[in-house]
C-alpha cells in the first residue's frame, strides 16, 4: 500500500499542495496527468525528500514513510526524477550498481545477489552493451534507460517515474512504455507523471487527474474520458476512434 493521507507539501515557505489524500492501486500502473503547474511533480517529490511534507502522513506497506531509515525507504520506493542537474562521469555498470546500495553493508561489497540484480536490470533496460561506457558521454535517450536500470536494480516494490519519456524519440517512448508495462507483470506498483494524455490512457490502469493543485478526478482511463474531466482539466475536446480492437484519443 502506498497512500497519502491529508498531506500538505511545500518548498521552503511556499505551500504548493494542501490536504491531499490519495491511494495508489497496488500492482497497477497509475499515471498523474494535468496542466503544467498543477502539482504533479511536487506530489511525487514528497516521496524522495525533494520537497517538504508539512502535515499529514504518507504510508508505505502500513509504515509511516518518514519513520523509516533512508535505506529502508530506498528498499520500498525507487524514484526516477525528470531532470538531473549533474550527470556522473562513471561507467554504466558502476552507476547501475548504485541501485544496490540500500542492501549493502558499510564496506559496500557486492554479494552474488547484488551482481545478479545489476545484470538483470541492465538486461531488462537494454543497456548491457553500454556497460563499460561513460554515462556522461551517452545520448539522452540511452542515458535515461541507464538511470532506469539503476532504479530497477533497487528491486523496490514501488517505482516512481517523473516524465520518464522526456528524452526519448517516438520509438524510444514506445519501447520504454513497454518496459513499464512489463514491471506490472512482475508485481511492481508503478506511479508516474506523463504529459502525453494518449500515452497515459494507453498504458495506465488508473488515472489521477490534477488541476489547480488539487486532485479533481481519478479512475480507470476510460472513466476519466467518458465523464469529461480530462476535457475540462485541459480545456480541450477529445476525439476518439477505433482501429480493430484498439482505441485512440486525439485532443484539440
Amino acid at each position: 500500500m502506498l497512500k497519502f493521507e491529508q498531506v500538505s507539501i511545500g518548498y521552503r515557505n511556499n505551500q504548493v499542495l494542501d490536504n491531499i489524500t490519495v491511494e495508489f492501486p497496488e500492482g497497477k500502473i497509475t499515471s498523474l496527468i494535468g496542466p503544467n503547474g498543477c502539482g504533479k511533480t511536487t506530489l511525487l517529490q514528497a516521496l524522495n525528500g525533494s520537497c517538504r511534507v508539512t502535515s499529514g502522513k504518507i504510508w508505505v506497506n502500513d509504515s509511516d514513510l518518514f519513520s523509516l531509515s533512508p535505506k529502508e525507504r530506498a528498499r520500498q520506493i525507487a524514484f526516477l526524477p525528470q531532470v538531473r542537474t549533474t550527470i556522473p562521469a562513471l561507467p554504466v555498470r558502476v552507476l547501475v550498481e548504485h541501485g544496490r546500495f540500500p542492501y549493502m553493508g558499510f564496506s559496500r561489497k557486492q554479494s552474488l545477489k547484488d551482481t545478479e540484480k545489476v545484470h538483470q536490470a541492465m538486461e531488462y533496460a537494454n543497456v548491457l552493451q553500454y556497460a563499460d561506457e561513460q554515462v556522461d558521454k551517452l545520448s539522452g535517450g540511452i542515458r535515461q534507460r541507464v538511470f532506469f536500470a539503476m532504479i530497477l536494480a533497487q528491486d523496490s516494490d514501488y517505482i516512481i517515474l517523473d516524465e520518464p519519456t522526456t528524452f526519448l524519440d517516438i520509438r524510444g517512448q514506445r519501447d520504454f512504455l513497454k518496459l513499464i508495462g512489463g514491471l506490472k507483470e512482475q508485481g511492481k506498483t508503478v506511479v508516474m507523471v506523463l504529459h502525453d494524455i494518449h500515452q497515459a490512457m494507453e498504458v495506465s490502469d488508473h488515472i489521477i487527474l490534477m488541476k489547480d493543485r488539487q486532485i479533481i478526478a481519478q479512475g480507470a482511463p476510460e472513466e476519466c474520458i467518458e465523464n469529461g474531466m480530462v476535457e475540462r482539466a485541459f480545456d480541450v475536446n477529445c476525439l476518439r476512434f477505433k482501429k480493430g480492437e484498439k482505441e485512440y484519443y486525439f485532443f484539440e
